[in-house]
């Protein structure tokens, strides 16, 4: 059956006593080579029916087709897909491009960010198909079965929780075995025995890891790429594009209102004709390891920019540096998977009220891989042009500065007097 999620408090499901073998599993299924093998382990280890969970965030359409009969053969007696694309954008990556989040600096978040949704909608596919048990593809090497997991006790912890990878009765450690695995039972799979790379996609971005990338003396090669341009092949005239603003929420592209989707698709498309939203980075995971990936985060690199343009015009000093020390934490709580916890709520409460003046416009330069912010406008703007200019004006005494320095240095000043202020060695010549 096809059916989205629904955005609703999740209820009450069957008990389940973790200790008892669970009677139907709900996985998380993408159609790839892991969660194929997935289902059919599933039911050999417990004698269970499973129950196949497809969360589609914008991850493409070729990975969708026949996704629901791919389950079935699988040996899944049910598969729910779930378009979340919009939720995704509007409840999840909005309110992160609102607080200005990036993790160590660099990284968009694009996998962080997706977790909280797919792991919600999994939870309520589980609970509507009566399940007892929700199961994951991840590693236990990776940041995303802590995400999983965290989400799964905020919202159904009477769920028992199951992850293959880190079972000692899964035996299947390579693309070869998996395969193997697959042919002995007749299943069908479109993987082949090689891939060079490991790879999440949706909406907001796509991650790339493994291969040539776990050198981090190794450039990216080219082909690691899928979403943008190479910068040095990119047009060789800029573009601008313009994003307007309400709120904090973008709301259109070059004075044409759109809805979510539709806005970061067109952006996406320009950002990835000019090279624009790659990053390549190591990171350090949450389990302690570090890693090194390659983003891609085109829409979003100029959404991030184009807000930051309204910010300049709209916040004041101190505003701004609140909202730049939140932007730190919240990061660090997507990253961390602790999305369904009170600190995330607060913290978003605190960046929706700083956003609530950010409306306006702002065009974004594009060219060769980068994307700067080049004009910006808002009805709320502080920025007095009578004030800032560097001509003649009638409205600021520049002598009232006098007094604000002192006051301003007045500490320093009193410990200077006391003998307390640093030293200054004054020696004839020295300055030569």
């Amino acid at each position: 059956m096809t059916t989205a999620a629904p955005k609703a408090p999740v209820s009450s499901a069957p008990s389940n006593d973790h200790h008892n073998t669970p009677r139907r599993i709900c996985v998380a299924y993408s159609g790839g080579l892991d969660t194929s093998c997935v289902i059919p382990w599933l039911r050999e280890h417990y004698t269970c029916e499973v129950v196949a969970f497809v969360a589609d965030v914008g991850q493409g359409s070729d990975e969708l087709i026949g996704i629901e009969k791919k389950a079935k053969d699988s040996g899944a007696c049910d598969c729910v897909v779930a378009d979340l694309r919009e939720s995704f954008l509007k409840d999840f990556v909005f309110p992160m491009v609102m607080a200005g989040c990036t993790y160590e600096g660099r990284y968009l978040l694009g996998t962080s960010i997706a977790r909280p949704c797919i792991a919600e909608a999994h939870v309520i596919a589980a609970l509507e198909t009566e399940c007892d048990a929700v199961a994951h593809g991840c590693t236990g090497k990776g940041n995303d079965q802590v995400r999983f997991e965290s989400t799964f006790a905020a919202l159904a912890p009477q769920l028992k929780v199951i992850a293959p990878w880190r079972d000692p009765a899964w035996q299947l450690r390579s693309r070869e075995a998996m395969l193997a695995y697959l042919d002995e039972r007749k299943i069908s799979c479109a993987a082949s025995a090689t891939k060079i790379y490991s790879r999440d996609a949706n909406l907001w971005h796509i991650s790339h890891e493994g291969g040539a990338l776990e050198d981090p003396w190794n450039a990216p090669p080219e082909d690691v790429w899928t979403r943008t341009s190479a910068p040095s092949a990119a047009p060789n005239e800029a573009e601008e594009v313009i994003v307007g603003f309400k709120a904090g929420v973008p709301i259109s592209v070059n004075g044409t209102a759109m809805k979510p989707v539709a806005l970061l698709e067109t952006l996406n498309a320009l950002a990835g004709r000019h090279g624009v939203g790659r990053v390549d980075m190591v990171e350090n995971r949450l389990v302690g390891m570090k890693s090194r990936g390659c983003y891609e985060t085109p829409g979003g690199t100029i959404l991030m920019e184009a807000l930051r343009g309204i910010e300049q015009l709209v916040l004041d000093r101190d505003s701004m540096r609140y909202r730049e020390e939140l932007a730190i934490e919240f990061a660090r709580v997507i990253y961390d998977g602790r999305w369904f916890c009170p600190l995330r709520e607060s913290l978003q409460a605190a960046i929706t009220s700083l956003a609530s003046t950010l409306t306006g416009e702002t065009a974004v330069h594009l060219y060769k891989g980068t994307a700067t912010a080049s004009r910006r406008r808002s009805p709320h703007s502080l920025y007095s042009h009578a004030f800032a200019t560097f001509g003649e004006d009638q409205v600021y005494d520049q002598r009232h500065a006098e007094g604000f320095i002192r006051l301003f240095s007045l500490p320093s000043r009193i410990r200077a007097l006391l003998g307390l202020g640093p030293k200054v060695s004054v020696k004839r010549g020295s300055l030569k």
